[in-house]
């Protein structure tokens, strides 16, 4: 997590749809913002939740009445993303899975919160040609929503790890938010090595016969001790022949995009070279690539926590993009203080 402005949204009150283990809810909280609504249906994912934050999410949102659901300025969540996923079926809203976009619009419909902010794969922006997410910003403008989108990666936002996500905004059109603008990445150089935690019991390692580390890298001598720190996974070696989840990679660089399901012995973290041993990534170091604080109570049981966290989102980019839509509150309430003014003149 990063250093906010503990008190950019504090009057401000948010529901956490798809909650996952809290991403939306650390991240939001941060900045003073009170949750009063969560949901979420898979169980030990609800059960990380409650324990991190005291409250107890609500169950399957497709059962859930919208006028069940108390008043809110800000919805977020990051609906399920298989529908849209490349190493899913692509049927889109097609799919059951899809189509609970539509309980993220009747809800919005209901209550006209005053901003939305969604995330999902980088696919979706693609997705059957376009015409997904066209149908997604023409679903919410309808609704009377500016609809902004765009792909960012978490890489750029001072974590170890490459992952692109489409991340969608949307003002309620009775707000001014033509000046909102998507943060621009701070690009600061961090790597891997700097989450790293102190010989982890419950970070797999791998001893098989069919390792290799490329001869053009030395263990002794580093091949990256001379260069300065890149912002992007480093590849060095292979077990088997170097499938999804055989790949080995260097410290200096960043994790892959940490996945909830996934093959091959690295399945899940990717591998990598720690101290001369090939190992996976422990949870909680999974957690930290995902800006989670080592605070954050992870699940007691290790596989459902290589899951939350595959599923879950960065906590700095929606940091940083809370930063800009608090700006655009902010704007408005200027606007309506002068506009009061001007009216009792």
């Amino acid at each position: 997590m990063i250093t906010t402005d503990k008190n950019s949204l504090q009057n401000y009150n948010f529901i956490d749809l798809f909650a996952g283990i809290g991403g939306f809810h650390l991240a939001l909280n941060s900045m003073g913002a009170n949750c009063v609504f969560a949901s979420e249906w898979d169980k030990y994912a609800a059960e990380t939740y409650q324990e991190n934050f005291h409250l107890k999410p609500f169950g399957d949102i497709t059962q859930i009445k919208e006028n069940d659901i108390p008043k809110h300025d800000i919805l977020c969540g990051g609906f399920p993303c298989q529908a849209f996923s490349i190493s899913g079926k692509q049927k889109g809203f097609e799919d059951t899975r899809g189509t609970l976009f539509f309980d993220i619009a009747r809800i919005v419909d209901y209550h006209k919160p005053k901003v939305l902010l969604l995330e999902n794969v980088k696919n979706l922006a693609k997705h059957d040609e376009g015409k997904t997410i066209k149908t997604i910003i023409k679903t919410l403008e309808e609704l009377e929503y500016s609809v902004f989108t765009k792909v960012l990666n978490s890489s750029n936002f001072g974590l170890p790890q490459n992952r692109e996500r489409i991340y969608i905004v949307a003002f309620h059109k009775s707000l001014n938010s033509d000046n909102f603008k998507f943060p621009v990445p701070p690009n600061n150089p961090i790597c891997l090595e700097n989450i790293l935690e102190n010989e982890p019991k419950n970070a797999k390692i791998i001893e098989r016969n069919d390792i290799e580390i490329y001869k053009n890298y030395s263990v002794t001598n580093s091949l990256f001790s001379e260069i300065e720190l890149s912002n992007k996974p480093i590849q060095i070696g292979k077990v088997n022949k170097g499938g999804q989840g055989e790949r080995i990679y260097h410290t200096l660089g960043h994790a892959i995009t940490l996945s909830a399901y996934g093959g091959g012995v690295g399945s899940k973290t990717g591998l990598y070279l720690v101290n001369g041993k090939i190992r996976k990534l422990s949870p909680r170091e999974c957690a930290r690539v995902q800006g989670f604080p080592d605070k954050f109570i992870l699940n007691s049981s290790d596989i459902q926590t290589y899951k939350q966290f595959g599923n879950s989102v960065s906590v700095n980019v929606l940091q940083y993009i809370l930063s800009e839509i608090s700006k655009i509150l902010k704007l408005n309430e200027m606007q309506n203080i002068n506009m009061t003014k001007l009216e009792y003149a």
